[in-house]
């Protein structure tokens, strides 16, 4: 559902306002604040505030006065090596909070994620909106072979068209139930009056994940990185790595120069176990590798095979 006449008129009267201050501003962002961007089909992001900037790092590094050194090769030089030998405190001197519209079945996923402080709106307190995720026919997948918790191939379009007709079939029934046991049509108006209506608190129960719900989140800099790398990996549920995406992006507005950096080292780099750092080691010698003898599990071996390209 786009958004309301009057929430954009609420987001264009909070993107005019102006403020002077002396804390250090970063202008990208100050472009976006309060702008949403859409993620799947109801959802979307919202940047509401932020602290620090790429200089805040390097300032918190240094322990020193003012915004750390002028030159931007120097910083990120010094943000490189702060990511790449994992001292992760300078980034916890930046935090952003975000207005994120979601499923809930993605918010349960998100919540892992605990060092934040997050803030949800209420279906005790108020009446939730007629509003149900619906995944896009081609993410209709097929349960992966070799992973519990991953997908396979697309389903065939019969199926696929089959699977999401029950989808919406069974959310526009659950929401047609809660309004009922709320004696409320969509437009707030009685539908039988006079007539009991069921707490808030009960009605939602029967509700389905695929609800849309919203939250602000605030978090620090070093937990965000954290949170993208593992939500923006393809290994993870597609639908949150939507919400990573955009996330990244906002990233490379505010700080640049950390993003540059946790590219490179965190989502464009590896780990390895001892053992995977040795058969690195053998490979560069040019020494062939027995795998029937590895003491590493046959997933270890499969993922370091596709890390490094191996046939």
């Amino acid at each position: 559902m786009p958004l309301t006449p009057e929430q954009k008129a609420e987001i264009e009267a909070q993107r005019k306002l102006q403020y002077t201050t002396r804390r250090a501003t970063v202008s990208a962002i100050e472009e976006i604040l309060y702008q949403p961007f859409d993620v799947l089909d109801n959802g979307f992001i919202r940047v509401i505030d932020y602290m620090g900037d790429d200089s805040a790092i390097v300032q918190a590094a240094r322990v020193s006065y003012g915004r750390g050194t002028k030159r931007t090769r120097d910083d990120q030089g010094l943000i490189n090596y702060l990511m790449r030998n994992a001292h992760t405190s300078p980034f916890e001197m930046c935090a952003i909070k975000l207005h994120v519209k979601l499923p809930i079945f993605v918010a349960r996923q998100w919540i892992r994620h605990r060092m934040a402080n997050v803030n949800e709106y209420s279906a005790r307190y108020s009446v939730l909106d007629n509003e149900f995720y619906m995944p896009p026919i081609e993410q209709l997948s097929a349960q992966s072979s070799v992973n519990k918790q991953g997908r396979e191939s697309s389903l065939d379009t019969n199926r696929a068209e089959q699977i999401l007709d029950l989808l919406k079939s069974d959310a526009s029934r659950s929401f047609d139930h809660y309004f009922q046991m709320l004696n409320r049509n969509q437009e707030g108006e009685e539908i039988v009056p006079g007539e009991t209506a069921l707490a808030r608190e009960l009605a939602r129960i029967g509700l389905p994940l695929s609800t849309y719900t919203q939250w602000y989140w605030k978090i620090d800099l070093h937990n965000l990185l954290h949170f993208v790398r593992l939500r923006a990996d393809s290994h993870a549920q597609w639908e949150i790595q939507e919400y990573a995406r955009i996330m990244l992006n906002i990233l490379n507005l505010w700080v640049p120069l950390v993003t540059k950096a946790f590219i490179n080292y965190r989502m464009g780099g590896a780990h390895l176990s001892e053992e995977g750092l040795s058969i690195v080691r053998a490979l560069i010698a040019g020494e062939k590798i027995d795998s029937e003898n590895l003491e590493m599990s046959p997933r270890e071996w499969r993922e370091l095979k596709n890390l490094l390209h191996l046939d």
